[in-house]
């Protein structure tokens, strides 16, 4: 978007955009761990446990700092949400992100299943770190906003055909709202009910 483009948009939260994926992509993975620890598999339950601890945590980590240049370009870039702009609702945010992604999350969780019979719990520990990554990156978005006291959002149609990808090449800049606007927290949270008030 160029900064001078001030027609009226529908805006969906960045930061509930990045976290939208992670509880499913967190109880996949418990799920496929816990299922996969039964399984002795070729290595053995310890290797695997093990192999999926260090998995865990590199997937957090990876997650948690890809983009983040990106992210930080973006936001540095943004212009006023107009007084015309839609916000879009949390709830939507997240149906939309999760309805795009749901092949995709069951062929990750058949995948992470499937991988114990090699190497137990690793594919499930993989999964459950990805979700922690996403978690870590919106609580990252929710500080930066908290600072910079505005919230992020993003053009909808800029968004990908499954709803995410909120720093992806087709984005062109972010817009800010005050901190109370929308429905969702800094970090992309539920809002509590008393700052609804």
């Amino acid at each position: 978007m160029a900064h001078g483009d001030r027609r009226a948009q529908g805006l969906a939260r960045v930061a509930v955009v990045v976290r939208a994926g992670a509880a499913p992509l967190w109880w996949a993975g418990v799920f496929a761990a816990g299922v996969g620890v039964l399984v002795p598999g070729l290595t053995g339950r310890r290797i695997g446990v093990l192999a999926g601890a260090a998995l865990f945590i590199v997937a957090a980590a990876v997650v948690a700092y890809r983009r983040r240049k990106r992210y930080t370009a973006l936001t540095r870039g943004a212009a006023r949400a107009g007084k015309h702009d839609v916000l879009q609702d949390r709830a939507v945010t997240v149906r939309n992100w999760r309805r795009g992604h749901r092949w995709w999350l069951l062929l990750a969780f058949a995948a992470a299943l499937g991988s114990s019979f090699v190497v137990p719990a690793a594919g499930g520990m993989l999964l459950a770190g990805t979700g922690v990554g996403l978690w870590l990156k919106a609580a990252w978005l929710g500080r930066r906003e908290r600072a910079e006291d505005a919230l992020l959002w993003v053009r909808v149609d800029w968004l990908d055909a499954r709803g995410g990808r909120p720093a992806g090449k087709a984005v062109k800049a972010y817009r800010g709202t005050g901190i109370a606007a929308g429905d969702a927290a800094p970090g992309g949270a539920r809002r509590r009910a008393a700052a609804l008030v």
